[in-house]
């Protein structure tokens, strides 16, 4: 039998994607130790929409990434499809947020932010696989790994562990903290493509994925085609509650929706540069608490996915952020039991900043599973230039608060009445 091999770090986070990225730069930016643990190396794929949201685009300022740098490519904001109608609408331009969104595949992303908190002090650890904690007294105390082509093992030790693995949540589902079924999963499927829509500056979102509009089929949910600025363009759908889903093929969905556009668009199967792949939407705080007994969840381990549009990247970078600020406070704390109730506000935190919208999420997941009502209101709302900028800001979670216009202060009267989720 290989003898185990034995590390230490001041904290362990699990999973190198935006949440374990974000995690560990915030405590290594403090001066802990952290060490970041990665199952793949980089560069490696990940399914998504390469899309960040002005929401995702302030959470990559906070930690002081360059977005002006090559790469990264400004999107001005979308065009939605709906009810027979198609609107442009720029990103709102508020005090709180950046004024545009950007593309850039996960591809190149996630390599990027690890390098990123590399470049703060984080150690990366890749080709580990963590397969469950360590447990003294019942609480974690790091994890257990097989490191390289060898599988070779190892304990990592350490006061507290982060864990952003992604929808899986094994350490999670090790202390008894399961997905919670009565919350919504969605799934989605995307590919690139060669398409001339590759310098697009609006990024498309489409509820009429059929000639007739909305059906049962597609709803609730949406396709999209991101221009990347390099001569392709991610092309998805994502169903974004399976519950309310009819069992409808997500792929021929997808197919049926992207036939409807113009052969020269370059959008067909024959158009494609990459495999058509698949992954799980876990959101509205969907596992938790997102803290217990030493363990940290973050991103879509916590279930952060927004129910109104899909998107996880700002919520992953933004979890992370407050993971490891409950983190650092807790290492600092003079007494265990301040240690502990520093750790304890960190799902509070969560619920407070991020669950009300998300509990009013699942609300516009009931409406858009209705495809008459989508019909309607597409059809009406998307020729009201006013009433699609206020839906993308509410749905985008982008506001200025009560310091902010009418629309900002009916958006706070509206989250202060929503229970958290």
């Amino acid at each position: 039998m290989a003898r185990t091999a034995e590390r230490r770090a001041d904290v362990v986070v699990v999973g190198a994607g935006p949440a374990g990225s974000s995690a560990a730069w915030h405590l290594a930016s403090t001066g802990l130790d952290v060490a970041l643990l990665e199952k793949s190396e980089f560069p490696r794929e990940k399914v998504c929409g390469d899309g960040l949201t002005p929401r995702g685009v302030k959470a990559l300022h906070d930690m002081g990434v360059d977005t002006s740098a090559p790469g990264w490519v400004r999107r001005r904001g979308l065009r939605v499809h709906g009810g027979g109608q198609v609107a442009e609408v720029d990103w709102p331009r508020l005090d709180s947020w950046p004024d545009h969104g950007l593309v850039r595949t996960r591809k190149e992303m996630d390599a990027l932010l690890a390098e990123h908190a590399v470049a703060a002090g984080a150690r990366l650890v890749t080709s580990t696989t963590v397969t469950e904690p360590l447990l003294d007294d019942g609480r974690v105390s790091g994890v257990r790994a097989e490191e390289g082509p060898d599988r070779e093992p190892v304990s990592w030790r350490a006061p507290l562990v982060v864990s952003a693995e992604g929808l899986s949540g094994r350490l999670a589902k090790s202390l008894g903290l399961l997905r919670r079924t009565d919350r919504p999963l969605g799934v989605a499927v995307r590919r690139y493509v060669r398409s001339r829509r590759a310098d697009d500056q609006y990024l498309d979102i489409a509820f009429d994925l059929t000639a007739e509009g909305p059906t049962r089929d597609c709803m609730p949910g949406y396709g999209w085609i991101f221009g990347m600025g390099d001569g392709t363009a991610n092309v998805g759908y994502g169903l974004l509650d399976t519950r309310r889903g009819s069992g409808a093929d997500r792929r021929a969905v997808l197919r049926r929706w992207l036939d409807l556009f113009p052969d020269e668009d370059g959008l067909r199967e024959e158009d494609a540069v990459s495999p058509l792949r698949g992954a799980g939407l876990p959101m509205a705080l969907s596992r938790g608490p997102a803290y217990a007994r030493g363990l940290l969840l973050a991103g879509d381990t916590a279930g952060t996915v927004n129910p109104c549009n899909g998107e996880g990247i700002s919520y992953a970078l933004e979890s992370g952020r407050m993971a490891a600020e409950a983190a650092a406070e807790a290492l600092a704390a003079p007494t265990a039991a301040a240690r502990e109730a520093a750790l304890e506000r960190y799902p509070v935190r969560l619920r407070d900043e991020v669950g009300r919208h998300h509990r009013l999420g699942l609300g516009f997941l009931a409406l858009l599973a209705r495809p008459g009502v989508v019909r309607l209101a597409m059809a009406r709302g998307l020729r009201r230039p006013a009433v699609v900028d206020g839906a993308l800001r509410l749905m985008g979670n982008l506001t200025d608060g009560r310091d902010g216009d009418a629309v900002d202060r009916a958006m706070a009267v509206l989250l202060r009445l929503t229970p958290a989720a």
